[in-house]
């Protein structure tokens, strides 16, 4: 038997698919990751200038506090030389008042020693005349 041919079935083609539309879904991430690159790199920027100026404003701050207390501090240190000039001064006073006393004690004593021994020598020429 002649082999008879079957005819070729030929296959259908398949519509090919179009890629368009993921290729503007691509363009529109890549966009959108853009964007939102550049908002974020934006609001980095703004967070960095405002903290740039809090620090300047915290370092302006700091320096002022640092001066009004070294101020405070020579205010207080000239009180203090104030006050230790007054004492030592009340100090050698005092020092200078007890040299008085200690010398008028001294000739008091001496006043009375030798009024004593006028005294001695008084009676012991009266004891004598007996």
């Amino acid at each position: 038997m002649p082999t008879v041919k079957k005819p070729a079935v030929k296959k259908k083609t398949v519509a090919k698919k179009k890629t368009v539309t993921k290729k503007k879904k691509a363009i529109t991430n890549r966009k959108a990751a853009q964007n939102k690159r550049k908002a974020l790199a934006n609001k980095l920027k703004d967070d960095l200038k405002t903290t740039k100026n809090a620090l300047k404003f915290a370092k302006k701050a700091a320096k002022e506090e640092l001066k009004l207390a070294k101020e405070a501090a020579k205010a207080e240190i000239d009180v203090l030389k104030d006050q230790l000039k007054a004492t030592l001064k009340r100090e050698q006073a005092l020092l200078q008042l007890g040299e008085k006393k200690a010398k008028m004690m001294l000739a008091a004593g001496e006043r009375w020693e030798k009024q004593q021994i006028a005294k001695i020598k008084k009676l012991a020429v009266k004891k004598r005349r007996k």
